[in-house]
């Protein structure tokens, strides 16, 4: 067997790197020069790793740096995981554990609070500290079902705002700071750089996918200001009878009120000929059902586990969030890689939190895992208390943590990246 070379990839590997990643996400191997030439664009090669073997690439790992939206508004420096491959040939020889070892030790000497991750599966990541922390649900309207009237005015009558039909340029425009309000206010939200605007708009590529232009939808309050942007693309199907039934699939929502978050539903389900409607990815406790009068017409198609949190500082974890009710705790945490372990004592009020190492005895033991699990407040402690995932070593400390950690709305994070 021969040695395999894990390390960060030099610019020229690029190519030899993206046949590995195709490979490992069942694309077509070969990479086009404008694949190439796109990420070679903006691709930070200090956080690129791959395993060669024999000079070929075989495995590939990135991260990029990210701002992750806390329980209260606050911002935390993360460490984004992605583009996560081994290639077949090359299953069970410790080149993931190898790559994860490596990037996690550099996010913690950055110091990042928490590596994050879309899991593609879920039994892969758990192994390395990382615990599901949001969920993601995606519904499909059936909008004939929705008791809506279609001869309805959008946004209804007395509502004060307006919807207008805008182009790529005006997003690229509103979009930025319309995010950036919605990141101070819903905790499991990512930062979106500029590129991402640009290729939501069809101003950048977007790589391995064939663009076609989406319809954009603002919805502006009674001042005038941005409160929702919508997004979405429409198939064309006709049915056999030549009776329209098109799908309308939404690939972007922001909504900062709830007059915009119905206004924009009310809209998409009065546009003519779409008869189906799939939501994308949407929050697991969305207002969405109960915005039509028939919540029955929207029913949920996947449930599932969305970001991961993998803890790599738990003081600034602990503390940078907020509490709904105050409550004093001393936890023990596991982490075989060293990172988080240890026992602290967090103190949490409303009014703010400390954390600190402490070598009082702790009334809640823990894995990493689990911590990054309750971190964004989703999550139930009595839950995985009962699941014998956190372990209850005072007599009633799972039911003094329980709402200590929920937060009043679920967690949320809308972007793949």
């Amino acid at each position: 067997m021969t040695d395999l070379d894990i390390r960060l990839i030099a610019p020229s590997e690029l190519p030899d790197w993206l046949r590995a990643l195709n490979t490992g996400f069942l694309r077509a191997p070969t990479p086009t020069d404008e694949q190439v030439a796109g990420r070679r664009s903006h691709m930070d090669f200090s956080r690129t790793r791959g395993a060669f073997d024999g000079g070929r690439c075989v495995a590939t790992f990135r991260s990029l740096a990210q701002e992750l939206t806390m329980v209260g508004g606050a911002r935390v420096p993360t460490d984004a995981i992605t583009n996560v491959t081994v290639s077949a040939t090359h299953r069970r020889r410790g080149l993931l554990t190898r790559m994860m070892a490596a990037d996690l030790a550099a996010a913690k000497e950055r110091g990042d609070v928490a590596a994050t991750l879309i899991a593609a599966e879920y039994p892969i990541y758990g192994r390395y500290g990382f615990g599901p922390a949001a969920w993601t649900t995606h519904w499909e309207i059936d909008v004939h079902r929705t008791g809506l009237d279609p001869h309805r005015r959008v946004p209804a009558d007395g509502d004060g705002g307006r919807i207008d039909l805008v182009d790529g340029a005006e997003v690229r425009r509103v979009g930025p700071a319309l995010h950036e309000r919605l990141r101070a206010s819903r905790h499991g939200v990512v930062d979106r750089d500029e590129r991402w605007w640009e290729q939501l708009t069809g101003e950048a590529a977007v790589q391995f996918a064939v663009w076609t232009e989406p319809f954009y939808a603002v919805y502006r309050g009674p001042g005038g200001t941005v409160d929702g942007l919508l997004v979405y693309r429409a198939d064309d199907n006709w049915g056999d009878a030549k009776q329209p039934l098109n799908g309308a699939t939404v690939r972007d929502m922001i909504a900062v009120t709830p007059a915009a978050e119905r206004a924009l539903w009310h809209f998409l389900c009065s546009v003519d000929w779409i008869s189906t409607i799939r939501s994308g990815n949407r929050p697991a406790d969305d207002l969405l059902p109960l915005l039509l009068p028939d919540p029955r017409a929207a029913r949920v198609v996947t449930q599932a586990d969305f970001l991961w949190v993998r803890v790599l500082d738990v003081v600034r974890a602990l503390e940078t969030r907020t509490y709904a009710v105050p409550g004093s705790l001393v936890l023990e945490i596991r982490d075989t890689a060293g990172y988080a372990a240890g026992r602290f004592h967090l103190d949490a009020t409303p009014d703010g939190a400390t954390c600190a190492p402490t070598t009082r005895s702790a009334d809640l033991a823990m894995d990493v895992r689990e911590l990054g699990t309750l971190w964004l407040g989703d999550e139930s402690v009595l839950r995985l208390a009962a699941l014998g995932r956190v372990e209850e070593l005072t007599p009633g400390a799972a039911a003094t943590a329980d709402p200590v950690f929920r937060a009043a709305r679920r967690a949320w994070c809308p972007d793949v990246f």
